[in-house]
């Protein structure tokens, strides 16, 4: 079969399939080049289309950055939400919040990167989706404090344990990409899942030492200390 007819071929996708084709390609190059040095013509050319099919999908760079925002944000939110709220205990709910956090970056350095490493929340253009994305995660976080305090209170604890996870993701895929000191050029091909729980397990422990000190903060479970030490001494 030639280029052409090969090309043709792939042109056939269902539109769904394409679109999510279209935006994994999209991510991949976004994450590591960044929304200015990216072409449109690029993408399609890695994607194995031509520029029109690609429009006809995506109007403009812009409206394709913006889903991909949107549509990584909400995956990194929904599962933070899920994973949390399966959870009844207090500090099983903090732990089980970061552990899919960063099972999250672990597995999808890419899309962490797009969201918080690629300098999109300095572009006035985008700032306005990942500050959208930090305040729905703050709000979510804020919601499983049980304790006695003011909106005002819980509101900035929110913020405050969103700030720990993702600079520590950040600074995780920088030292995995060899480069701690800047901003990765690209997200590290993979992340040790074991380092991934140390960080979960280290920062649930440091935000549960402030948050069971709160009035009418409630007492973790005597063994899940325990518990979770088997669990990181076991990914060493």
């Amino acid at each position: 079969m030639s280029d052409q007819g090969a090309t043709e071929v792939r042109q056939r996708l269902p539109a769904a399939r394409r679109r999510h084709q279209l935006l994994a390609v999209a991510l991949e190059r976004f994450a590591a080049k960044g929304y200015h040095a990216t072409s449109m013509e690029e993408i399609a050319e890695a994607a194995g289309v031509t520029k029109p099919v690609l429009y006809q999908h995506f109007p403009s760079k812009r409206r394709l950055y913006l889903e991909l925002l949107e549509t990584v944000g909400g995956d990194l939110l929904t599962e933070v939400a899920k994973r949390a709220g399966s959870e009844t205990q207090p500090y099983q709910q903090v732990l089980a919040g970061f552990r899919a956090y960063f099972r999250f970056v672990g597995e999808k350095a890419s899309a962490f990167q797009l969201l918080f490493g690629s300098g999109a929340r300095r572009t006035d253009e985008f700032a306005d989706s990942i500050r959208a994305l930090e305040d729905s995660m703050a709000a979510t976080i804020a919601g499983f404090i049980a304790a006695d305090i003011d909106d005002e209170h819980r509101d900035l604890l929110g913020y405050a344990i969103v700030g720990l996870a993702e600079v520590a993701g950040r600074r995780w895929v920088a030292l995995q990409s060899g480069d701690a000191e800047k901003s990765p050029a690209r997200p590290a091909a993979s992340l040790d899942p074991g380092e991934g729980e140390r960080l979960a397990v280290r920062l649930a422990d440091l935000a549960w030492a402030g948050l069971r000190g709160l009035p009418g903060g409630a007492a973790p479970p005597r063994d899940h200390r325990d518990e979770h030490a088997t669990q990181e001494d076991s990914t060493t």
